[in-house]
């Protein structure tokens, strides 16, 4: 943790992680706009979520606003977690944040999306959408840490 915080608190951290999770979202998002990680048409990991949720298949505008609120949800629930950790193990900061990303993308992109059936086996995947995934989830990393550090030092 690179800023001085006198008192540890869950609260305090649970509070910065969240705004950073969404922030790292919103710089997520950007990124995969800039370099997106699915080029043929693919659905997201959230909209197939979403209709197995459901239960059946959804408008293409009501699948893209549900899959919006996951993406946010996760984005910012993943911060909060990070945040919390972060008070009490300082080390998860490492990296300014980039690790933490790198380890999302490895427990969600490499192990339980597929496992679940909500994305394809990163052996399936073409080089460039690797890098995409792994690229995009290192932006959300140092994102969130940069957003969570400024954010604790002010409460």
């Amino acid at each position: 943790m690179s800023e001085t915080v006198k008192e540890r608190s869950l609260m305090k951290g649970l509070i910065a992680g969240l705004i950073g999770g969404l922030v790292g979202t919103a710089a997520k998002v950007l990124a995969e706009r800039l370099f997106p990680p699915h080029t043929h048409g693919e659905h997201e990991a959230h909209e197939v979520l979403v209709e197995r949720v459901t239960g059946h298949s959804l408008s293409r505008g009501n699948r893209a606003t549900a899959a919006t609120g996951v993406r946010w949800g996760f984005g910012a629930a993943a911060g909060a977690a990070y945040g919390a950790l972060a008070e009490y193990f300082p080390v998860a900061t490492a990296k300014e944040g980039a690790s933490f990303g790198l380890a999302l993308e490895a427990l969600t992109h490499e192990e339980a999306l597929p496992a679940l059936g909500l994305a394809a086996d990163p052996d399936d995947l073409t080089p460039r959408e690797r890098t995409s995934e792994i690229t995009s989830h290192v932006v959300y990393g140092v994102a969130t840490e940069m957003t969570r550090g400024v954010v604790r030092r002010w409460l």
